[in-house]
């Protein structure tokens, strides 16, 4: 590879012409979410998260940044912020990796092998090594509430709306806060 950011092109294209949905942020692809599913024959199966992805300037030799964005109920995630703790992203990762990694590697073996004993969330940790059949009802009763198809596409702001116009991202945000500021006014 010549450059990183012809990597990070690349990478970049590679996953969207893969089976992932990809939704560009702001039209760069620097910044994006990925529609990623729960692995078969686990109890994340059927769940759909949205994925925010961020790219250093220094990608590929410097790791992605990612984090759910509807909840998930694992050790290894915080459930408030949707960061990830891996170690192969945060601490191990190498140039040799892709983007592709990450979704079809990375992430199925997190939810498929979660560690307690490195916890992002407590709650989920204790409940997994104290009874591991409620930890996988938990798993599943927020795959239920957070991580279906709708919740995904109901959380897609105005701005990253495919119906929306390249002249409505730049116009829409002073619109909707002239109306937010409107509507607070008697």
């Amino acid at each position: 590879m010549s450059s990183p950011s012809k990597r990070r092109d690349m990478d970049v294209m590679k996953l969207m012409m893969s089976d992932y949905t990809v939704e560009p942020i702001n039209d760069g692809i620097n910044e994006f979410n990925v529609e990623f599913h729960g692995p078969k024959e686990s109890p994340y199966e059927g769940g759909v998260w949205k994925v925010h992805v961020e790219l250093p300037d220094a990608y590929p030799y410097k790791s992605p940044s990612i984090g759910f964005l509807n909840r998930i109920f694992h050790p290894n995630v915080d459930e408030q912020s949707g960061s990830v703790c891996l170690d192969v992203i945060n601490q191990s990762w190498s140039p040799m990796f892709d983007l592709l990694n990450v979704f079809e590697v990375f992430l199925p073996q997190l939810l498929l092998y979660p560690n307690p004993s490195d916890p992002l969330n407590g709650e989920a940790a204790s409940l997994m090594m104290k009874d591991k059949a409620q930890y996988e009802i938990k798993v599943k009763e927020y795959c239920e509430r957070y991580a279906k198809k709708e919740h995904i596409s109901n959380n897609i702001d105005d701005e990253n709306s495919d119906e929306a116009s390249d002249e409505e991202f730049s116009d829409g945000r002073s619109q909707s806060d002239d109306d937010v500021a409107g509507r607070a006014d008697p």
